[in-house]
């Protein structure tokens, strides 16, 4: 039966969430699963919530005034939302409403016991689960407590604890309604609850069982511990049973009660094994049907079990699609890129179309399956190796995968794998600067050549274009020569941190040999806005106008200051040559400096505050002496040793190769933006075009397209707007997962351990890439454009790319949570002698910001002083 005010679960399908709110429409489609038994009831639809609200017009306002509250002003969260609860709450059931709900209760039975139960229009999502942020109620009876709950659960759509979880998920409190779910009482034996996948590894072969005597409430709360069971291909492969001394029971005349457990069945488990394989086999058809893991409320009576609830996993990262059903390992790329938040689609598409290595996506992220390297033991051990240099992490995690018997199966006839950027053919390089100078020529010439010829393309033609152009991209990219530099530069480095411990016992000796070490175009950003600052100082007036910076004209209005046309051209001439740049520059749809150079306005204000003049020209000179001092140092002592003059003259060939080379290590990079900001240009070009002739509503509209897409959109002006908002919707889910440096195809997440026991108690371990040791009060930071740094701060933030980089010239010291040894942050820590420790898991979560914090960039971990 299906009126406006009621609807009996039977009849509700997945297609009436408006009406009937989340948890009723999967309780709906749960009726309809062979062999599925749901408890029978009803549903209060959000037509009666509506028509509850519409009795109190005063709501409107109040919940417009929490929509526009501050989500970190908890304070005024917590007193709106009381408000809007206590006024629904006094708010009489209309008779009309009641009527209805009395009916229902009369088709069920009038005096039995009810699960009272909130089902929002935004519960049981796909991307949002809404566990536990409403409000359920157990064995109420009767027909005037059942509408009292029912007024509760209209009222629980505002505790202050759900209004956090939709500021949280982007979702407007005016925009959800209450639907209430009146369904019968089981009164079970056991209960709980049952996840498809392993929620905490990821892994979707792996189903585990949480299950307790009596009610599952008794579970939820956290009043007893559960039995626990892992089920993995029809097999319990681990279990723990609880001792349970409590349990919650049913009362006769409504309302709940505990009861103490006799002491010889505290031990026992609540389920057999063999009812345990059955829920999971349940569990799995219920999976099936949903196509995708389940989080499953259960019960068991003496009828067997029933389903009270199932809704999504939303905490799963997701696994990249794959043609076959053989086994694959993915090592994550935004780890080596530093930026592991999610891409929109254009950019995965158009850094899949540029990258050397075949790359898949999953959870808006980027990934590079390496099966075939890990299934060939040549390649393995080489591969291992040379991911053990950069990321130690993502070494120890791919050896985990590697532990599990059979996952990677040992192919010595693998063949060739797919090729990865870091590769490079191990021939002699001669080490001469003009290689770098015709190196950094040919892209400059390759870039120009790409901005002229691209003036004249638009339409289809432009889309034919840019696969040519990414064909040239991609050329240079993989240019043997310039892979030959890199990796002469990054060998060099290991040799010398090898070498210079082995006969001399100094630990990571090249970090100061490389100190402002020459042609670093990541460096000379960093310390080119100093010289930006410089101009800036100059002019009082400038100072103070950019204080107040809110928009980005800031530039078009400098001129009418005094000095305001010196500090818009210096600023300008910065964004000429690194306005390409922004965070998380690899996805092709961030906002660019040039496009928004605000972002830089706190990062001046801050040289200008805490720099003297000349500041840049001082410390690159300061570093280049420090590094030569180092110099004379390490080879005074080799010539010491036994041996020596050779040791001496090796060590000085080596110093003078990374020296050459290491700088050129960040170009490649800075080439790959440079041209990406040509190709956004002209597609967002082409996006404008397309919003004047009504095909999209607006031009940013197309990064929720990938490159195909939007090339077939520009082909036939015809745009999927649902396809465009459900990729804005999934995109926003995608901040809500963390991303695993290694993710296996069975969805088992892996981010690795440093496994090391020579740090002290408490410490924070990472990987050491920058030496020294500084203390100083720690910034905790997560977006640059919000920096507010003073001499001898530490930064500490989750990742850091190029763009960052003009916030290392003012600090003392650095703490990532991601990072390697060669990745950019580390580079430039190294070129500017910060001491830095990176890939520190947990970092910003754990180090508070103002705290004071001891970072030993040498042996890598980091102290929280006070």
């Amino acid at each position: 039966m299906i009126d406006r005010y009621v609807s009996d679960l039977g009849g509700i399908d997945a297609t009436r969430v408006a009406l009937v709110g989340g948890k009723a429409a999967q309780l709906g489609a749960l009726s309809g699963v062979e062999g599925v038994r749901v408890p029978a009831g009803f549903c209060v639809t959000t037509d009666a919530f509506r028509r509850v609200v519409a009795k109190a017009p005063s709501l409107d306002e109040r919940l417009g005034r929490l929509s526009r509250t501050d989500p970190d002003d908890r304070e005024e969260i917590r007193t709106l939302s009381a408000d809007i609860r206590r006024t629904i709450e006094e708010i009489a059931v209309p008779d009309d409403v009641a009527t209805a709900i009395t009916g229902a209760l009369t088709r069920f039975g009038e005096r039995a016991g009810y699960a009272v139960r909130s089902s929002a229009t935004a519960e049981d999502l796909p991307t949002a689960s809404f566990a536990g942020q409403q409000d359920t109620y157990l064995n109420v009876v009767g027909p005037d407590a059942i509408l009292r709950h029912v007024g509760r659960c209209w009222a629980s759509l505002f505790t202050e604890r759900a209004v956090a979880y939709r500021r949280r998920n982007g979702i407007d409190d005016r925009s959800v309604h209450m639907a209430v779910v009146v369904q019968r009482m089981v009164f079970p034996h056991a209960a709980g609850v049952l996840f498809t996948a392993d929620p905490v590894t990821g892994n979707r072969r792996v189903a585990t069982v949480d299950a307790g005597p009596g009610l599952g409430e008794a579970l939820v709360s956290g009043m007893v511990n559960p039995d626990v069971f892992a089920v993995r291909d029809g097999e319990i492969v681990a279990r723990t049973i609880a001792a349970k001394q409590r349990a919650l029971h049913a009362l006769p005349a409504g309302g709940t009660h505990e009861v103490a457990i006799d002491p010889h069945r505290q031990r026992q488990p609540a389920l057999t094994d063999a009812q345990v394989l059955e829920l999971v086999r349940l569990g799995r058809r219920i999976e099936a049907h949903f196509g995708r893991p389940q989080d499953i409320e259960w019960c068991l009576d003496d009828d067997g079990f029933r389903i009270v609830q199932s809704r999504p996993i939303t905490t799963l990262f997701p696994i990249p699609e794959s043609d076959d059903r053989e086994n694959h390992v993915y090592v994550s790329v935004g780890h080596g890129q530093m930026m592991t938040d999610p891409m929109k689609p254009l950019g995965l598409s158009v850094w899949q179309l540029t990258a050397m290595a075949p790359m898949c996506t999953a959870g808006g992220r980027l990934f590079v399956d390496v099966t075939r390297r890990l299934a060939s033991p040549a390649s393995r051990t080489a591969f291992l190796d040379l991911v053990g240099r950069g990321d130690p992490l993502v070494r120890d995690a791919l050896e985990t995968v590697l532990a599990h018997d059979g996952f990677v199966p040992s192919l010595p006839d693998a063949g060739p794998p797919e090729p990865l950027i870091v590769d490079a053919a191990p021939t002699p390089i001669e080490t001469d600067p003009a290689i770098v100078a015709e190196l950094i020529e040919r892209n400059r010439t390759s870039v120009d050549t790409l901005r002229r010829d691209i003036r004249s393309k638009s339409g289809p033609a432009l889309f034919d274009f840019l696969a040519e152009a990414f064909a040239e991209h991609k050329r240079a990219l993989g240019d043997p020569l310039s892979l030959r530099v890199v990796m002469a530069g990054m060998e060099a480095t290991w040799w010398l941190n090898d070498k210079l411990w082995e006969w001399l016992g100094e630990k990571n000796a090249a970090d100061t040999l490389t100190l402002s070490a020459p042609g670093n175009v990541t460096s000379e950003m960093g310390l080119a806005l100093l010289d930006v600052a410089d101009e800036i100082r100059r002019h009082p007036e400038v100072v103070a106008y950019l204080r107040d910076v809110e928009d980005e004209n800031f530039l078009d209005e400098l001129p009418k200051l005094a000095g305001g046309v010196e500090a818009r051209d210096a600023v300008e001439a910065y964004l000429d040559r690194y306005g390409m740049r922004c965070v998380g520059e690899i996805d092709i749809t961030r906002p660019r400096w040039r496009e928004r150079p605000s972002t830089l306005v706190p990062v001046l204000l801050d040289h200008v505050r805490n720099f003297e003049p000349g500041a840049a020209e001082r410390r690159f000179e300061e570093g280049r002496q420090r590094a030569l001092a180092k110099e004379r140092d390490v080879l005074t002592r080799l010539r010491a040793l036994p041996d020596g003059d050779r040791k001496a003259d090796e060590t000085k060939r080596m110093i003078d190769r990374v020296r050459t080379f290491i700088g050129y290590r960040e170009y490649p990079k800075y080439g790959i933006i440079t041209r990406y900001f040509v190709y956004k240009q002209a597609l967002l070009a082409e996006a404008d075009r397309l919003v004047r002739a009504g095909v999209l509503a607006d031009r940013e509209d197309c990064f929720h397209l990938t490159f195909r897409e939007f090339h077939d959109v520009v082909r036939s002006h015809r745009v999927d707007d649902r396809l465009i908002r459900e990729r804005e919707e999934a995109f926003r889910s995608y901040h809500a997962l963390t991303p695993p440096r290694v993710l296996t195809s069975d969805g088992e997440a892996v981010n690795g351990s440093y496994r090391r026991d020579d740090v002290p108690a408490g410490a924070l371990v990472g990987l050491p890439v920058s030496a020294g040791t500084v203390e100083g009060r720690a910034r905790v930071i997560l977006d640059m454009a919000q920096a507010d740094l003073e001499a001898g701060d530490i930064l500490v933030t989750a990742h850091t790319d190029p763009s960052w980089s003009p916030l290392f010239v003012g600090i003392a010291g650095l703490v990532t949570e991601v990072g390697g040894l060669m990745t950019h942050g580390a580079v430039i820590a190294r070129e500017y002698g910060l001491p830095a420790v990176v890939g520190v898991e947990g970092a910003t979560r754990l180090i508070r910001d103002g705290q004071r914090i001891r970072v030993h960039g040498t042996d890598g971990y980091v102290e929280i002083v006070s």
